[in-house]
């Protein structure tokens, strides 16, 4: 007998944009396991949203002002930043328009910065 065993190749971070709210899939999910709230910004000229995970202790260290830290939540197979103002934001910045079912995107996990990028350049 000569078995070949299926190993599903790893999919790649992505990440969904809405009108309210991004929503991130179970692979880039895994960046954000431990984390209890996070930081939400952009690179207009790089076309990017960055999205940085706090612990708690980092969250709750008094250096980081309540308006920059934002609740996620984070289940087994995805995670979800909701704010809308942030998310006009992104759509005023980059000329987007995103639609209720969402436009989905490509992640990165960036090791140095410790954050996780979401390139605008091309929708998946």
């Amino acid at each position: 007998m000569d078995i070949k065993w299926f190993n599903e190749s790893p999919k790649s971070a992505t990440a969904t944009l809405t009108p309210a709210h991004i929503t991130f899939n179970k692979t880039a999910t895994h960046y954000f396991e431990k984390a209890f709230q996070v930081m939400m910004g952009y690179d207009a000229s790089s076309f990017i949203i960055v999205i940085k995970p706090l612990s708690k202790a980092a969250a709750l260290r008094g250096n980081i002002s309540e308006t920059s830290k934002y609740n996620i939540t984070v289940k087994s197979s995805y995670s979800r930043v909701t704010n809308k103002a942030f998310m006009q934001t992104i759509q005023d910045v980059f000329n987007l328009e995103l639609p209720e079912t969402g436009r989905k995107y490509e992640a990165f996990w960036d090791d140095k910065n410790e954050f996780l990028t979401v390139n605008l350049k091309e929708e998946l």
